[in-house]
This record gives structure tokens, C-alpha cells and sequence, in this order.
């Protein structure tokens, strides 16, 4: 008996995969082609839909209409039951995953094999006054609170009578300067400067962004010749880049940085990173740093029927001996995939291989036709970055490509109508909500 009430046929597998995010998501959708009714598989997630999350800022943006970066479950990962819930435990030794439904309700669900993909978290620090005043951008609803948070602020400046309110007002705060910190700068300063000039008050107020961060450089991650690209482009347009400073207190008046200044803001954007979900601690098992303990078959060791991937798995990087994969979206499709064929092999239905893979490269959108990107190695800026970055992202996309190519054509041609839509309020989207997987690129 599996949760819901769904009695499974004697004999099959039920194969249980908690998370839908990048990994989640392909292991269930590699596993309902591979086995096609060979075994039950059930796919636990709090959301009916997988989250493309790279094209996020572009939501906030408005370049996007939200609906293009949320992928159905139901119609994508064929042969596979969709259960709506958050797994807050999991018993190892009875094989049991409970569950919460969106309505509150208890549910337990059990499981002959068990794929952890439940990804991971916003990472907070103990600093004054962030988990109350900051917001994350790890989720549609963040980004359209965001969106609208931005041209609030501004019409609110508009008609301000005060010069120190519309200043603050004015200024926007990025903490954290990897892949998300990044572009969330570069597309918010473009989406604010383009709201400021259709607003007759603010055509001489600057409109002041700040991207902070305690690393030496911008995209740490990446390789310098990227690095001084995207940091290049935020300086052109004004983007304040503070390196090796952080926030030491937020307060509803602004944020105190490490080098002394007070920055008087109603916007603080909390891009800092991401740990992975609190849920594998319930499991009892070894863990490196938060994630599950694996070999280099993404299985468990002394529990060949639980499988693990993307960040929630310390997989053994076997291109750096000695080292775990990064906890990167790239790593979280392809380890989905991978852990799908696995299982799959254990029906008789190819071989089981372990999970080796070398990056592809890296792409960051720096809104309008700027761009970062290194495909194979091989570093781009400008126009090429960009027709790279988002010819990858229309491939990456498992649905919604016509229309989000539709989307960018009409953002090129026709003005972006720019209005609050106040769906979204503050206390829905506080910092310690978020989705799983780390969007860092192809």
C-alpha cells in the first residue's frame, strides 16, 4: 500500500523519488521511459511542477511570463504518480517516507526503492536582522514578489516628498555574487532603470544597485577571463561590485556592510547560497557537509536500495579523485539521468555504470544582449554568450520552448509593461522558503 490509497500490484517494485527539482525530475523522467510499467513509481514534491530555474531572473524581469519556467509534472515524466506533498522524514528501517500534504494532512508512504533528490535550502548566516528584512530568489513566488517589491519602490519614490526616502527607496542590495547574485544584479538594474525613465519624478534620480560578497571576485566559480566579463558589465552600467564585504546588520532603514557603511534601502536580495535540505539528516546515514554519503554508482553504501543525486548526494567526482560534485544544476540533470539507468539496469534493462562526467562549460545571463559563457572551454562575451546562453537554455527546457522563445522576440520588439500585480506579499516568500537545486548552468 502506497500514500493516497493506491493499492500497488504484488510483485512490482515501488520505486519512491523524493524532489522534483533537477535531479528529481530526471530520474523520474528516465525512469518512467526506461521501465515503462515494469515497476510503481511515485514522485513526492511539494509542487505540481519542475522548476526551471536558470531563467528565474527573467521572471523578476518581467522579460517571462512565469508560467514558461514551470514544467508539468503530469504530462513530462510519463508513467510516474505525482504525490503533492514535503517529505519531513524518512524511516530507513521500515522503507516509509512521510508526508505533508498542501492541506496540512499526514501521509506515509512506502517504498521498495528510494531516490533521495530532495535537494536543498537558502543558506542563512547569523546575521542581525536577515532572516526578517531579506528575501531569497530561489522560487516563482520570490521572483514575482521581487518584481513587484522593484516598481513599488520606485512609483513609491516617485511621489516622494523626501529626498532621503526616495534615495533609499532607490537602492537595491544583492548579497551574494555567484551565478543568481549575478544575474539577478545585472537584470534588475536594467528592469529599474527602464521603470525610473517611464516615471517623470525619478528621470534625474539614480537608480543605485550593489552586489556584495566576501569572495575576491565576481562568479568565483568560474573562470577569471568570465569573471572579469560579467564584472565588466556590471561596472558599465553602474552596479556597485564591493568584494570581500559583506552585510553585518539589516534593519527596516537599510544594511550595515563590513567596511563601515550604512546603505540606506528598502531592498535586500539574499543570494547567498544554498545547503542542502535539512530532510537527509532524518535518515541516519552517513553525510559529508549535509549530503548523503554515495558511491561512485550514486547508491548508498550498505543500502543498495536507496539512490541519491544532485545536492543531496556527495557523490565521488571521479574526474578529481579525492573530491565530490559540486552542487550544480549540471550535475543534478546528469545524476538523475544517471541514477535512472542504474535502476533500471537492476530490471534487466541496460548496464550499471558509474557516474562519471566532465562540465560542459558554463553560461551567465547578464540581461539584455550581454552575456557570459565558456561552451566547451572555449570563452564568449557579448552577443555569442548570449545566442549560447539562451540557444542552452531552449535546449535544456523540457517544455515551453516555442513559447519562451515567443517571450524573448516580444521583449526585443514591443515595450515591457511594467505594473504590480500583487499576487505575492512579503510574509508568503520569507528567506527561509525555497526549491531545490542550484541553477548554475549547463
Amino acid at each position: 500500500m502506497a500514500g493516497g490509497g493506491i493499492i500497488m500490484p504484488v510483485g512490482r517494485e515501488h520505486i519512491v523519488i523524493v524532489g522534483a527539482g533537477f535531479a528529481g525530475f530526471h530520474a523520474a523522467r528516465g525512469l518512467g521511459r526506461l521501465l515503462k510499467g515494469a515497476a510503481d513509481i511515485t514522485l513526492i514534491n511539494p509542487t505540481d511542477y519542475f522548476l526551471y530555474l536558470p531563467l528565474l531572473p527573467e521572471v523578476a524581469a518581467g522579460i517571462l511570463e512565469p508560467r514558461r519556467v514551470a514544467v508539468p509534472l503530469t504530462t513530462t515524466c510519463r508513467g510516474v504518480r505525482l504525490q503533492l506533498g514535503t517529505a519531513d522524514r524518512i524511516d530507513i528501517e521500515a522503507r516509509t517516507v512521510h508526508v505533508v500534504d498542501p492541506e496540512g494532512n499526514p501521509d506515509t508512504v512506502r517504498y521498495d526503492r528510494l531516490v533521495m533528490a530532495a535537494g536543498s535550502v537558502n543558506k542563512l548566516l547569523p546575521i542581525p536582522g536577515v532572516a526578517e528584512y531579506a528575501h531569497g530568489f530561489r522560487s516563482i513566488a520570490e521572483a514575482l514578489y521581487l518584481r513587484d517589491h522593484m516598481v513599488r519602490q520606485l512609483e513609491l519614490a516617485d511621489t516622494a516628498d523626501d529626498a532621503a526616502e526616495r534615495t533609499a527607496r532607490c537602492t537595491f542590495v544583492v548579497v551574494g555574487a555567484g551565478y543568481t547574485g549575478t544575474e539577478v544584479a545585472a537584470a534588475g538594474e536594467l528592469f529599474t532603470r527602464q521603470t525610473a525613465r517611464r516615471r517623470p519624478g525619478l528621470r534625474t534620480q539614480p537608480i543605485r544597485w550593489i552586489l556584495v560578497d566576501v569572495a575576491p571576485r565576481v562568479l568565483p566559480e568560474l573562470d577569471p577571463r568570465l569573471s572579469r566579463t560579467a564584472a565588466h558589465v556590471l561596472a558599465d552600467r553602474g552596479v556597485e561590485v564591493r568584494m570581500e564585504t559583506t552585510v553585518e546588520e539589516a534593519t527596516p532603514e537599510g544594511v550595515r556592510l563590513s567596511d563601515g557603511e550604512f546603505v540606506p534601502t528598502r531592498t535586500l536580495i539574499w543570494c547567498v547560497g544554498v545547503r542542502p535540505d535539512p530532510l537527509i539528516e532524518t535518515m541516519g546515514l552517513p553525510m559529508t557537509k549535509g549530503r548523503l554519503v554515495v558511491d561512485e554508482y550514486l547508491t548508498v553504501p550498505g543500502h543498495p536500495e536507496i539512490s541519491a543525486c544532485g545536492d543531496a548526494a556527495a557523490a565521488p567526482d571521479l574526474t578529481r579523485p579525492g573530491e565530490v560534485t559540486a552542487m550544480t544544476a549540471q550535475h543534478a540533470e546528469r545524476q538523475g539521468t544517471h541514477v535512472a539507468r542504474n535502476i533500471a539496469a537492476a530490471h534487466g534493462r541496460g548496464t550499471r555504470r558509474p557516474y562519471k562526467h566532465h562540465d560542459l562549460g558554463f553560461v551567465v545571463d547578464l540581461g539584455g544582449v550581454k552575456a557570459a559563457a565558456n561552451p566547451l572551454g572555449v570563452p564568449l562575451s557579448g552577443i555569442a554568450a548570449k545566442a549560447v546562453t539562451r540557444g542552452y537554455h531552449l535546449f535544456s527546457l523540457p517544455r515551453n520552448r516555442v513559447r519562451t522563445a515567443s517571450d524573448w522576440l516580444l521583449d526585443a520588439l514591443l515595450s515591457r509593461q511594467i505594473v504590480q500585480l500583487g499576487l505575492v506579499r512579503g510574509h508568503a516568500v520569507p528567506l527561509t522558503s525555497g526549491t531545490p537545486d542550484h541553477p548554475h548552468a549547463p
